[in-house]
């Protein structure tokens, strides 16, 4: 008997060191979710026998305030749960975190909170005393969903708007700097600044507290550069650091899962008959930042904005787009300005298409109409292919069946991200 037991041990080791491991049990799911967000919930439990749909009744009372049930709350005890929301506009958060604050209250092994897309990620600038950065606000919210049985609740984010880096003109000294009116004098580029001068970024985070903010911007990161003006002190000295911030202050009651539709994306090129001729074109060095390292096996062209005048006007940084389908990549669209003016760009410089994606289609105020196809010539050259995931329910509802719009679902990702 003794002898069985070591064989059996010896025969585990021996498989393990094979790398033949069982997979581990896929999780059963109940997944609820919100009015707006059924179609995506029904095409995420078709991709896995494992995950449930559940439902909620979505009521309100004469006043207008939420009158919301949980169907089969006593059921989900001891289940692992999860909600798909869409903060599509302020009317609908309340009522859909009045479900999300009670999920993980109802004895659940585990919550989950999918929420597509992070709304307020764009207006987290405080550019002056009194701007209100709402989304550290929705992030101090979420923060605060109560911790289940199994822990912290999970929260599935894709493609999150981030924190634009800052940069910092600083007075290469160890004492702080006197209050006195500075202009930007570098936008970007490079310099020549020897490295012996330059101090480490742990450096630069220690001294900040004693030193005085003069300007800030946007600069790509590990960037230094030095340089002076006329209008200060002949010696005294200013430098630039690329300074990175936590993108946003989830507390310790959330734990943030960040995934990207650029899969989908990739995925998508291949199929195409000119996969072989695609350029990868990002419209500033933001979405360069975010999405290059993905990206990084196609040809790229940065575009970028400069000011003339009182005018911002789009020009092409860097890559070449003559005779190639380019593909404009950003995270979310609004108005599509930018897009529009990057594709004109791209077309004068010889792409012979120029195609887009974006994870986030918002488009308010109907802005998705400036990108249909019509009988016009014109606008069938525009734009080869649009294409957005149905992380906004609405935008997806609005575009279907409208040229150039094409839907990458987002489902078989979230039901993979259920599993985690």
């Amino acid at each position: 008997m003794q002898r069985r037991k070591y064989k059996d041990c010896f025969d585990l080791r021996s498989r393990s060191q094979k790398g033949v491991m069982e997979k581990p049990k896929r999780k059963q799911v109940l997944l609820f979710h919100c009015v707006e967000s059924e179609d995506l919930a029904r095409k995420v439990a078709a991709q896995s026998d494992s995950i449930q749909l559940q439902s909620i009744n979505w009521r309100s009372f004469d006043d207008g305030f939420p009158n919301l049930f949980i169907n089969n709350a006593h059921n989900i005890r001891g289940h692992h749960v999860a909600f798909l929301a869409s903060f599509s506009s302020p009317g609908v958060i309340f009522e859909q975190l009045s479900v999300i604050f009670a999920l993980p209250r109802l004895f659940v092994a585990s919550f989950t909170l999918v929420l597509p897309f992070f709304p307020t990620g764009s207006f987290e600038r405080m550019e002056e005393e009194g701007d209100v950065a709402t989304a550290f606000t929705m992030a101090r919210i979420l923060s605060n969903i109560p911790i289940s049985r199994g822990g912290p609740t999970s929260l599935v984010i894709y493609d999150i708007h981030a924190l634009q880096d800052l940069f910092f003109l600083l007075k290469l000294s160890r004492k702080p700097v006197k209050k006195f009116d500075a202009q930007l004098v570098w936008r970007g580029g490079s310099c020549d600044w020897p490295a012996s001068n330059a101090f480490s970024l742990p450096e630069v985070y220690g001294e900040l507290d004693s030193w005085r903010i003069i300007a800030e911007g946007e600069a790509s990161f590990s960037r230094y550069a030095c340089a002076s003006t006329g209008a200060l002190d002949s010696d005294l000295r200013i430098f630039i650091v690329d300074f990175t911030q936590e993108r946003f202050y989830f507390g310790d009651h959330v734990l943030p899962c960040f995934e990207t539709g650029i899969p989908l994306l990739k995925q998508r090129l291949h199929q195409l008959p000119d996969a072989d001729n695609i350029v990868i074109a990002f419209p500033d060095d933001g979405a360069w930042k975010r999405f290059y390292k993905q990206l990084q096996h196609f040809p790229m062209v940065v575009c970028a904005k400069v000011r003339e005048g009182d005018k911002r006007i789009v020009r092409l940084k860097e890559g070449n787009p003559a005779g190639c389908h380019v593909v404009i990549v950003d995270d979310l669209v609004q108005s599509g300005g930018t897009l529009i003016e990057c594709q004109k760009v791209l077309a004068a410089h010889g792409a012979t298409k120029v195609s887009a994606y974006v994870t986030h289609g918002v488009f308010p105020k109907r802005s998705w109409e400036r990108f249909t196809h019509k009988n016009d010539e014109d606008s069938q050259k525009a734009f080869a292919y649009f294409w957005i995931t149905d992380s906004c329910p609405l935008t997806v509802t609005a575009i279907a069946n409208k040229a150039p719009f094409e839907v990458l679902s987002l489902a078989g990702s979230i039901a993979d991200a259920l599993q985690i």
